[in-house]
């Protein structure tokens, strides 16, 4: 099985399915003849043509709106947002058209597009290119949410996501494409080649919408997280020694809310990490969830590790990421109360 870094895997999802099927088209700013900003969708052009994979000027209304008429047409559009902080002058579009198709029509028409975007920290971006806006879209009823963490995931639940009827919005944390990430900065990057979850099944290869993975099994404390954060959970909880149950959601909507039940009222612990800021994030919902599913399991209050409500700072940027210390102290504190 061949070894890929996410942006390897991302690439060939694409790949994939523009091969099996003529209505797959790829477009967004510089994805075409450059490859895209991060390179996911380089040699895409050179391989299907301009009709296929193409540029766009620098309008992201714009270019959600082409693939929302394109995909009820009958195509098959994957978009890029070059950032995911980029997205809001599109969000009207996303909201108000792609995701009220199928209601508004009655079923005549769908919206069948993915809406690719890079997200998160970690790459000194600053404000304007390390936001997590993922709760944003988990609030609109008939969109989907996909958050890979690794290159296996991510090939999977792309082509799963071009494949779905739905729009989704297909999340990439940027600070993984080269390699997994858990939060200690000041360490050299291990590349996706050494592991595990580098390998990833050529071909047409799906992980199914809607379905979280155990990453870590345990039984003293349950932790949330995806993307970015399931790398620094598992470094909080080998750090600290907790034998803690990891739970990589990778799709938010839908959730699989089975799965979590199943793990909180195994540990009756349950502690949410993700990097998005604290304040109406997506770990909110979580909690809400585990509150009112897991009452009677839970020996102590579900704890919630976060981004601060505040712009993503530069300079301050260790300061402001989620890392293994503050998620092991909650842990501790977890397990301890």
């Amino acid at each position: 099985m061949p070894r890929m870094t996410m942006i390897e895997a991302i690439r060939d999802a694409m790949h994939v399915k523009m091969a099996a099927d003529p209505n797959v088209v790829v477009f967004g700013e510089d994805v075409g003849y450059f490859g895209g900003v991060f390179r996911c969708t380089q040699g895409l052009q050179q391989k299907f043509g301009r009709e296929r994979c193409f540029d766009t000027p620098i309008n992201e209304s714009g270019i959600v709106g082409a693939a929302i008429g394109m995909a009820a047409y009958g195509l098959r559009p994957c978009i890029e947002v070059q950032f995911a902080d980029y997205v809001y002058p599109a969000y009207d579009q996303i909201v108000s058209e792609a995701a009220r198709l199928r209601y508004r029509s009655n079923g005549d028409f769908t919206a069948p597009l993915t809406i690719r975007m890079p997200t998160g920290g970690g790459i000194f971006g600053g404000q304007t290119h390390s936001q997590s806006p993922e709760a944003l879209f988990t609030h609109v009823s008939g969109l989907k949410v996909v958050v890979p963490s690794n290159p296996h995931d991510a090939k999977g639940l792309l082509i799963a996501s071009i494949e779905d009827d739905d729009p989704v919005i297909f999340l990439e944390p940027k600070r993984l494409y080269n390699g997994p990430f858990d939060g200690h900065h000041d360490r050299p990057v291990t590349p996706w080649s050494k592991h595990p979850l580098g390998e990833v099944p050529e071909g047409h290869h799906t992980v199914p919408l809607g379905k979280a993975a155990v990453r870590r099994p345990g039984s003293a404390v349950t932790v949330l997280a995806y993307g970015t954060m399931v790398h620094v959970a598992e470094a909080a909880a080998e750090e600290t020694g907790i034998d803690a149950e990891i739970i990589d959601l990778r799709t938010l909507l839908p959730l699989d809310l089975d799965a979590i039940v199943a793990s909180v009222t195994k540990t009756g612990r349950c502690v949410v990490v993700h990097e998005a800021t604290l304040t109406s994030g997506f770990g909110a919902e979580l909690c809400a969830l585990v509150q009112e599913h897991c009452f009677y399991a839970l020996e102590v209050p579900v704890a919630r590790v976060a981004g601060w409500d505040t712009p993503y700072p530069h300079a301050q940027e260790w300061d402001y990421f989620p890392g293994p210390k503050r998620v092991g102290e909650a842990l501790l504190q977890a397990v301890e109360s």
